[in-house]
């Protein structure tokens, strides 16, 4: 028994408690501006609300000049949905906070998870390793439910796997909002695969006792499977929305133009809490005398390439393996009589005990409602930095109503859509897989500046550009005779043709030369 002799108390927060309310504030807080990093959340922002707007799923295109519109499957509709919601009640601020409480409720959740077999200063170790590696995906974006929904579904087949709970009747009912929140949902499926893939193993190879438990969860694996494919098709797109992410995944120009789907840079700063992640794992499992079973050497095989494979499935690795980990770190301490391991395993004791005294969720509940009540009253406000977004020069844009076709590029493309639309159309934005390989083999010929990059130009009717200032095609563009720089900043250039059409705007704004760069800035 405890010290609290079965008393808890609701005023003392628990391990979990803290390390809720440390990420959440850090994210919020400190780390909140880097949320609006990526400019994919103005546009997810303006797809919800044409669809509260209309009371309709688009199924083509309304934000690019291209025309005929272009199809669209709009597979996170339900997540635009609810962060126009968010938007349109608190704005920007609003929106940082939402996903800041759920990148800390996905830690938070996994560490809940995790506990409940393994030492809690292991736990905690663990799933912090786990949260530094996912930091790359700290991001206003719908891919964070994906990470929240994936710890849930997890610990169901964990539950089942190991402590004989059969509650995968809960998995169809969860599939059917994460198909329509985010394409992650194929990674339920990975997952499920994995389990029936293991127990058909152990069965397959298995004896006596070991064999006749693993054909038992065969069937109900297999039922959830089918389930939840039929659950999958509760979308606008029915079970079209399958194929999508294989046509994704399939298109070489989309894989090898996007940054977050390459390889990982071992010279980003999450790569070392990946690294060393990834070394824990290795020598616990080296070290362990409990050895991997059919489903978690499946686990830890599949999930391990796809993170060196693309960096943006490190937060997914993490959360497959942390299990894993702290089950055999905890058996290699709980082993280990070395001065170093009895000191930790007695702290461990001690905060446990404190631990088991609490209720929890207090402290964090606080918190939360004191953020919120901060950013109500504007003492805490984010936007799109303007620093390293194109604001000022969409305020520009604003103002004089430039005619004809841009070409801009994708990150550009996604702030004209939150800041300018639909007084102005892009060419592209974020909606990489939308524009196809093609369109993608254009655009990626135009701003590196190849041979014939004018041609696509002419091809699709542009007559002004806006780009990134420190670019080579700015560069090229201000020696360039046809062209004319009409605004500059740090940030963006924008030019225009050296027509007649513009004569009017290249008289107003006669002497435009680039904005020095900040060689502190650059360095940063």
């Amino acid at each position: 028994m405890s010290n609290c002799d079965n008393k808890k108390s609701f005023l003392l927060p628990s391990i979990g408690d803290f390390l809720f309310i440390a990420l959440f504030l850090l994210i919020a807080l400190y780390s909140g501006k880097k949320l609006l990093n990526d400019g994919d959340t103005g546009y997810h922002i303006r797809a919800g609300e044409y669809m509260l707007r209309t009371h309709s799923i688009p199924h083509q295109d309304m934000f690019s000049f291209l025309s005929p519109p272009l199809p669209w499957t709009a597979h996170e509709w339900l997540s635009e949905v609810i962060m126009a919601l968010i938007h349109q009640a608190s704005g920007l601020t609003g929106v940082v906070i939402f996903f800041a409480f759920f990148l800390a409720l996905s830690c938070f959740l996994l560490f809940k998870m995790i506990r409940a077999e393994g030492d809690i200063l292991v736990c905690l170790f663990v799933v912090l390793l786990v949260g530094g590696a996912a930091q790359l995906h700290w991001l206003a974006r719908p891919h964070v439910f994906s990470l929240v929904i994936m710890v849930a579904w997890y610990y169901i087949l964990d539950q089942y796997q190991y402590q004989g709970k059969n509650h995968l009747f809960l998995l169809p009912l969860i599939m059917i909002p994460w198909a329509n929140l985010h394409g992650g949902f194929m990674g339920g499926f990975i997952l499920l695969g994995a389990y029936f893939l293991g127990n058909a193993l152990d069965a397959f190879f298995g004896r006596g006792e070991k064999r006749d438990e693993s054909l038992r969860r065969l069937r109900p694996l297999g039922l959830a499977i089918v389930a939840c494919i039929a659950a999958s098709a509760v979308n606008p797109h029915g079970f079209h929305l399958l194929l999508f992410p294989f046509q994704l995944t399939s298109s070489k120009v989309l894989m090898d133009g996007v940054s977050e789907f390459l390889s990982p840079n071992f010279h980003e700063y999450y790569i070392k809490y990946f690294e060393l992640l990834l070394f824990v794992l290795l020598a616990t499992v080296g070290l362990s005398r409990y050895k991997l079973n059919p489903v978690e050497i499946i686990l830890v095989l599949l999930f391990t390439h796809m993170s060196l494979f693309s960096a943006r499935y490190i937060p997914l690795f993490g959360i497959i393996v942390a299990p894993i980990v702290s089950k055999r770190l905890t058996l290699v301490l709980n082993d280990s009589e070395s001065g170093f391991a009895r000191f930790l395993k007695q702290r461990s004791t001690n905060i446990a005990s404190i631990d088991s005294c609490t209720w929890g969720y207090l402290w964090p509940l606080v918190t939360v409602a004191a953020v919120v009540i901060l950013a109500g009253s504007g003492r805490i406000h984010f936007q799109f930095d303007p620093k390293i977004k194109p604001m000022a020069a969409i305020e520009f844009l604003k103002r004089e109503q430039i005619p004809g076709n841009m070409f801009n590029n994708d990150e550009f493309g996604d702030c004209l859509i939150y800041g300018a639309a639909p007084a102005y159309k892009v060419f592209i934005d974020g909606r990489l897989d939308m524009y196809g390989a093609d369109r993608l083999k254009e655009y990626f010929k135009v701003i590196t500046f190849k041979q014939g990059w004018e041609t696509i130009l002419e091809k699709y009717r542009m007559s002004w550009i806006i780009f990134p200032a420190d670019t080579v095609l700015s560069r090229h563009l201000l020696i360039d005779p046809n062209w004319k720089l009409i605004y500059a900043d740090k940030v963006t250039n924008i030019y225009v043709r050296n027509v007649p059409e513009y004569r009017y705007l290249m008289e107003k704004y006669p002497n435009v030369r680039p904005a020095v760069q900040d060689d502190k800035e650059d360095r940063a």
